[in-house]
């Protein structure tokens, strides 16, 4: 967690690690040993290992129920996913699983709603280096009374590790 500020705009960051099994009910986890923490001016990264809408996977498999309750506790900490809510029809994807030739999007960047009018952009970025793409935010700080444009990119990646 790194908490700071930007043009004395208050800012936290968080970086999760989801287990490959379990991922939902891990996160929950964390999300309630943080509770405290959250506020405002939260954002969350990190490679959740596990998707949160149907349009998260390229089979459309349905979201089962300890992924519903991860949403859940995200909507009643006032969290989003801030791709998915700037992007809600986009099928771009974070993740190839070679074995099972399937796409995913388990990268994520979850944000306070309070957040969302000050992001300007997000985008994934392929990256060939890992089994992973970057998600890039931009956002808007404000500087001096006046909105600038600062480009603040926060990416969650992990390189591929070769054995």
């Amino acid at each position: 967690m790194v908490k700071g500020s930007i043009q004395q705009e208050e800012l936290m960051i968080l970086n999760i690690y989801g287990p490959n099994t379990g991922a939902p009910r891990y996160i929950r986890q964390v999300l309630n040993d943080l509770q405290k923490d959250l506020d405002s001016h939260t954002i969350i990264v990190g490679d959740f290992n596990t998707p949160l809408s149907i349009l998260d996977r390229s089979t459309r498999q349905k979201i089962n129920k300890d992924i519903q309750g991860l949403n859940s506790d995200l909507e009643q900490a006032n969290l989003v996913d801030i791709y998915r809510t700037l992007h809600p029809k986009s099928t771009e994807y974070t993740f190839f699983s070679a074995p099972h030739h399937t796409y995913s999007k388990i990268d994520h960047i979850i944000g306070s709603k309070a957040l969302l009018n000050k992001c300007k952009t997000t985008e994934i970025i392929t990256n060939s280096l890992s089994d992973h793409s970057a998600i890039k935010l931009e956002l808007r700080i404000q500087k001096m009374g006046n909105y600038k444009l600062l480009r603040v990119k926060v990416t969650c990646s992990i390189p591929m590790q070769k054995n």
